[in-house]
């Protein structure tokens, strides 16, 4: 097919060619280390939020916590409570558009309020905390309702002693605490001891519209610059090329048909104008022999 099309098309259709293999094999490259990036910039956000908490929850166990404590016997105040707090917090962050999108649990083994309690997706990441005292973080891609979630979880310990005075048994903590939950859960805590996980998630659709975003703008922004030189190169190759191998053609032809009156021109000194003077040594040589040829058959008939 190529043999039937002309060199400018031929340069074109080469191109196209090239754009379209680069694109792709640039696209799908670019799309993972988007990807990868954007699922960087969910957890930095996400690991963010969750210092935050962990403020949140500092601050309520050493300083509002104690404040309350006196005043649990008869009435139950779940301000006083860390997990509380933070989750509070974490909802009045979820009125702001940037991160509506992202969730917030302490999913405990044993907790007091049930809506705390962890699936067995969080226990497992419970477990592994407990077992390997080293590991610090845990991230990655679960499924939830037939949505895929993305989500970064680290380990939840009773760092404070203040949190044994609701923890420890039923009989120390606060009458008030076991007239609203019970004695059955979020008891026998220990020091130090990991009782569950905080999980920050946030929908993989949030990842990936992002990177998707991101890889449209940036393959358009290429398709556009590599059009441009599509363009451009056919025009350095129209004025550059084509028109004098069409000037040299032309020549040629009317040389060939017998008119030496004409002149091959010379623009450049590259291929182009090699070939331009090719051609003008050849009509010097056509013209020399004609010119023998027609001595030659003068002095015949002579």
């Amino acid at each position: 097919m190529l043999k039937n099309l002309y060199l400018k098309q031929k340069f074109t259709v080469f191109l196209i060619v090239i754009l379209v293999f680069g694109l792709g094999i640039s696209g799908f490259t670019l799309s993972s280390l988007l990807r990868q990036n954007a699922k960087n910039d969910i957890a930095s956000t996400g690991l963010m939020l969750m210092e935050a908490m962990t403020s949140v929850r500092k601050y309520t166990s050493t300083q509002v916590n104690p404040e309350l404590v006196d005043k649990l016997d008869t009435k139950f105040l779940p301000q006083s409570v860390p997990g509380y707090s933070a989750r509070e917090v974490f909802e009045i962050l979820r009125g702001k558009q940037d991160y509506r999108d992202f969730f917030y649990k302490e999913a405990t083994l044993n907790p007091t309020n049930l809506r705390d309690k962890a699936d067995s997706f969080e226990t497992n990441l419970v477990n592994q905390f407990r077992n390997d005292r080293a590991l610090k973080q845990l991230s990655g891609f679960r499924a939830v309702s037939g949505r895929d979630i993305y989500y970064i979880a680290r380990p939840l310990s009773v760092s404070e002693p203040s949190c044994l005075q609701c923890h420890s048994t039923p009989d120390v903590a606060p009458k008030s605490q076991i007239e609203r939950y019970g004695s059955a859960n979020g008891f026998n805590w220990q020091l130090n001891e990991i009782i569950g996980a905080q999980v920050i998630s946030a929908p993989a659709s949030k990842v990936i519209d992002k990177a998707n975003k991101s890889s449209f703008v940036i393959i358009g922004l290429v398709s556009g610059v590599f059009i441009a030189v599509i363009l451009l190169v056919n025009m350095f190759l129209n004025s550059q090329v084509i028109r004098p191998l069409k000037r040299i053609t032309r020549v040629a032809e009317e040389v060939s048909t017998g008119h030496m009156d004409v002149e091959f021109e010379q623009y450049s000194n590259d291929e182009i104008g090699n070939l331009a003077k090719a051609f003008r040594r050849m009509q010097f040589s056509l013209e020399m022999a004609m010119r023998r040829l027609k001595k030659t058959h003068g002095n015949t008939r002579s």
